[in-house]
């Protein structure tokens, strides 16, 4: 039997550790998968050589054993399996039954591909009849609260080439799922393509905070409008707005702008509001003539 590298074969190192074997095995997979690739023999007998390989490698124990014996592991994993069987089968009384599609399913678990060999012990009816839907995929993305506040578009690219436009709602928060039907896995069997679910990462905005679907700012405004009164600009998420400051406002005041916040996920035509705290900024560098004044003021007062 010829030694095969599975190493070589998933295209990692020796010394590649249980994540990197996992993405390379899944990268392949999805390149080689006989339903992506139904004509092609070729790719069929790779999927199977790709599938073997992440068997033994992510593996420990086999992994172990073919580290340490290579082309043998597979003879020395026998020859110790036997012995151990030797040593404990005495006295006992064996049972033996064959084994169905579905309890073919039990040895390799309901996921993963034991659809496609199934195809090869039990044939392509036992394979169509088992099809399965495609695993589910997550991938994060950030967005700056203005692309939240509008909607965003984003281009996604995975390592097999595959290219995703994704689309994504105003309104979402950090935390946020977004559901993109039939973008994950390809399904198995026939089945149904798994499901894309983008988690939303909002990134910190220099001019407001959000909470919840209301936003937050604190702007300066100058002693004198403070005191006397007058209108000031606003910058709110999408616009600039005209505030009216009463006259003696206090400082630290918080004025709301009702429907200038973010809008509701679940009701786009809903909207938070805006609320802006004004904070008085006191006359730096006074000349002579100002400090008179505003000592006059003061025994004024």
């Amino acid at each position: 039997m010829d030694h095969k590298d599975y190493y070589a074969i998933l295209g990692v190192d020796r010394k590649a550790g249980d994540k990197e074997i996992k993405k390379a095995y899944r990268k392949l997979a999805r390149r080689h998968h006989p339903d992506v690739n139904a004509e092609d023999e070729t790719s069929k007998e790779k999927f199977l050589e790709i599938n073997e390989a992440h068997q033994v490698l992510s593996d420990p124990e086999k992994r172990r054993q073919y580290d340490q014996f290579g082309p043998q592991w597979q003879q020395h994993r026998q020859a110790a399996d036997f012995n151990r069987d030797k040593r404990t089968s005495a006295g006992r009384n064996h049972t033996y039954r064959s084994v169905n599609p579905e309890n073919f399913e039990q040895f390799f678990g309901a996921g993963g591909n034991s659809d496609y060999f199934e195809s090869y012990l039990f044939g392509r009816a036992g394979r169509q009849s088992r099809s399965r839907q495609g695993t589910d995929l997550e991938h994060s993305v950030q967005l700056t609260l203005g692309e939240a506040f509008h909607g965003a578009k984003r281009m996604l690219e995975w390592e097999d080439g595959r290219k995703i436009d994704a689309k994504i709602p105003r309104g979402v928060k950090t935390g946020s799922r977004v559901r993109l039907k039939g973008q994950g896995d390809p399904g198995i069997g026939g089945g149904p393509p798994g499901d894309l679910y983008l988690t939303i990462d909002i990134l910190p905005d220099e001019r407001m905070q959000r909470d919840n679907n209301d936003l937050k700012s604190t702007v300066e405004v100058d002693l004198f409008t403070m005191l006397l009164g007058g209108k000031l600009s606003v910058a709110g998420i999408d616009r600039t707005v005209k505030l009216d400051i009463p006259p003696e406002t206090r400082n630290k005041r918080i004025f709301r702008l009702k429907g200038l916040g973010m809008p509701d996920i679940n009701q786009q035509d809903q909207f938070g509001d805006l609320y802006v705290t004004v904070e008085a900024i006191l006359p730096q560098k006074l000349t002579a003539g100002e400090k008179d004044l505003v000592e006059q003021w003061r025994n004024m007062r």
